[in-house]
């Protein structure tokens, strides 16, 4: 299996070429940069550049990983839709990864942790994990006085943004973006074990800013007396 795994729904933009194979999953080719205003202008280059770095071709591929998010709808689109856009073209599988496993897996943590991103309006997406492969429950978005740590450690940008709240530790919360490699990795180990990965569909815990306008409002015309 040859898979190209790429993510956006954090200011970072990464990708990598991952090849599963007897001796397990081998990284060929990765990228990353941190720029939470440039993913539609870096994504597609970053892309080629590993996939020529991998000496592979497009029809070499067999699937795509994209991460899912939860994280801002503007950079999220970007890689979602160069995801369906590529296995479309290619006619290859596109799986969705959830962005917070990625950073999950790149900690590469043996004991209980929860890791955090930056959901914006103060609030932060956040799940816990038993190690770097195990969530133990559903990613949520909250505030991060509502976060019940129980004295865990945190890794992610959303625990180093709100240091002030989860305690010193978290101002070293590494790795803080997810990575393509590890997401990449998690992708390949799942399909080579059979399991059933998520769809590459967006990742939404809350409604969206826009909103259909409801009923005008009945003017009253003003009369003299």
């Amino acid at each position: 299996m040859l898979l190209l795994a790429f993510d956006t729904a954090t200011p970072a933009i990464t990708s990598a070429v991952c090849e599963a194979g007897d001796d397990g999953v081998r990284i060929r080719a990765a990228a990353s940069t941190v720029d939470a205003r440039r993913h539609g202008e870096l994504l597609s280059p970053q892309i080629a550049e590993v996939m020529a770095q991998a000496g592979a071709a497009f029809t070499d591929l067999t699937h795509i990983a994209v991460g899912i998010g939860p994280g801002p709808y503007t950079g999220l689109r970007v890689g979602l839709a160069t995801a369906h856009a590529l296995a479309e073209t290619l006619g290859i599988a596109c799986h969705g990864v959830a962005s917070l496993d990625a950073i999950a897996c790149a900690s590469g943590r043996e004991e209980p942790f929860i890791a955090a991103t930056d959901a914006r309006r103060k609030e932060v997406f956040w799940a816990r994990y038993a190690d770097a492969r195990t969530r133990t429950g559903e990613i949520a978005v909250d505030r991060p006085v509502a976060v019940d740590t129980e004295g865990l450690p945190l890794i992610g940008h959303g625990a180093h943004l709100y240091a002030d709240v989860f305690g010193p530790q978290a101002a070293d919360a590494e790795p803080r973006y997810p990575t393509a490699e590890a997401l990449g990795g998690l992708a390949l180990r799942r399909l080579v074990a059979g399991e059933e990965l998520d769809g590459p569909r967006p990742l939404y815990l809350r409604r969206p800013d826009a909103a259909e306008p409801g009923v005008p409002k009945k003017v009253r015309q003003w009369q003299a007396t």
